[in-house]
């Protein structure tokens, strides 16, 4: 897979992740409160060593609702401890008894009636603690690397596992557009893969000129937390300021259909990314997807770390929806993971 520039100098230590479950634990943040009442019951487990799609399907089963009628607002790692929220479809009909459930590595934390199904990136974010063993490197450069991450940022890059397994999902996407057929499920991860290299391209760009968290003219603007954009404006002290803050992001594409809203420098070095890989960006135009805008900054909320012992390093951090894990701790360490594991990361 096609590897990306990072923004604060380069790894400074190296570890091992995910050498047991434990090590990689995600605590999703809703960001609202179940209703208390309607005709969804909202599910909060706890599950090691099962990924989202599967779970969802045996709580389904348990509770005889249709796939239709389970909903859940990110997939999350399976070799990691992770705590969501899933929402099941019972007009009408009571609780399930949750003390008969029996699913491997699944337990069930609450459940709260709420009037909507929960859909897809329908969170506020995740709060990851992570555990790097067998570590390496320099102690005094890691703790700078990570006052650094917290007052920065990293760069938002789309992680390795959205292009699957030694980039399989990207060559879906180029099968896609060249007419092949995939199944629904396929076409998705396809499509995902597409939009997610051209913009980690853009990104690396940026990245390797250094303006990656500053204002280049035809700036789009994205609102900290949120997906709501502005822009193009004229960069004043009020804008500076607010970047400074980091209240506002700069924006890249996620490429489909449609004019780049940014202008000048921005958009033409947008349009040169896509020009480069006319199979991927037409592609993507021509499957029906609009264009949308990314934040290319990534903050990293409440991080804390601490040496456990001498060669265990335990991180933990809030990252909004849509960001990955993997894609703050590569900042500041080349990681390995154990074996047979596939670089997964949480929306």
């Amino acid at each position: 897979m096609e590897s990306s520039p990072y923004a604060h100098g380069g790894p400074v230590l190296t570890g091992a992740l995910r050498v047991e479950p434990a090590d990689f634990v995600v605590e999703e943040r809703l960001g609202f409160e179940p209703a208390g009442s309607g005709e969804h019951l909202f599910v909060h487990v706890e599950k090691t060593g099962a990924n989202t799609d599967w779970v969802a399907q045996q709580l389904g089963a348990f509770a005889g609702v249709a796939p239709v009628g389970v909903g859940y607002a990110g997939l999350k790692d399976r070799h990691a401890v992770t705590r969501q929220w899933l929402s099941l479809h019972l007009p009408g009909r009571a609780d399930p008894d949750w003390s008969a459930l029996a699913i491997p590595g699944v337990r069930v934390l609450e459940a709260v009636r709420h009037d909507r199904k929960l859909k897809r990136g329908a969170h506020r974010g995740n709060r990851f603690r992570l555990r790097l063993r067998e570590v390496g490197g320099d102690r005094d450069l890691a703790g700078a690397r990570i006052a650094a991450i917290a007052t920065h940022g990293v760069p938002n890059y789309f992680g390795e596992q959205r292009f699957g397994r030694d980039g399989d999902n990207l060559v879906l996407a180029r099968q896609l557009f060249a007419g092949q057929r995939l199944p629904r499920h396929l076409r998705g991860f396809a499509l995902s893969a597409a939009r997610s290299v051209l913009f980690n391209r853009l990104l690396g760009r940026r990245v390797d000129a250094g303006n990656w968290d500053r204002a280049v003219p035809g700036e789009v603007w994205m609102l900290d937390g949120s997906h709501a954009i502005f822009g193009p404006l004229a960069f004043d002290a009020t804008l500076a300021e607010r970047l400074a803050s980091g209240d506002i992001h700069p924006t890249g594409p996620l490429w489909g259909r449609g004019a780049l809203r940014s202008e000048a420098d921005v958009q033409a070095l947008e349009a040169s990314i896509a020009a480069a890989d006319p199979a991927l960006a037409d592609g993507l135009a021509q499957a029906g997807l609009e264009q949308e805008r990314r934040a290319l900054r990534l903050r990293v909320a409440d991080l804390e770390w601490s040496w456990e012992d001498a060669t265990t390093l335990a991180v933990a951090f809030a990252l909004e929806s849509g960001a990955y894990a993997t894609t703050v701790l590569r900042e500041l360490a080349d990681w390995r993971l154990a074996a047979g594991q596939s670089p997964e990361g949480a929306s």
